[in-house]
């Protein structure tokens, strides 16, 4: 049987913005800087569909360990296993 939906499906929630916060993002949220080292939390931002990790690992905890152009790798720990993902950096809070 073939998969049904796509990359974003079931992600109502996590893709909806607060009241408040609906709307175009801020030019320092797109150009943010990390350093190698840095602990940053995954949070999807909806409005920006370019470097947008899968959203099952929203809200997890990584370490930066490289730049990648103007997205960052992450590695996370997802179950016991060490995962490296490509992330632009809106995506991502220090």
């Amino acid at each position: 049987m073939a998969r049904m939906g796509g990359f974003r499906r079931k992600t109502r929630h996590k893709l909806t913005k607060p009241l408040r916060e609906k709307g175009k993002v801020t030019i320092t949220r797109l150009l943010r800087k990390f350093k190698v080292g840095d602990r940053v939390t995954l949070v999807l931002e909806p409005a920006v569909s370019k470097g947008v990790f899968n959203p099952r690992f929203q809200g997890q905890a990584g370490v930066v360990k490289s730049k990648k152009g103007e997205c960052y790798e992450v590695e996370i720990n997802d179950s016991g296993k060490r995962k490296s993902l490509t992330i632009h950096p809106v995506h991502l809070r220090g």
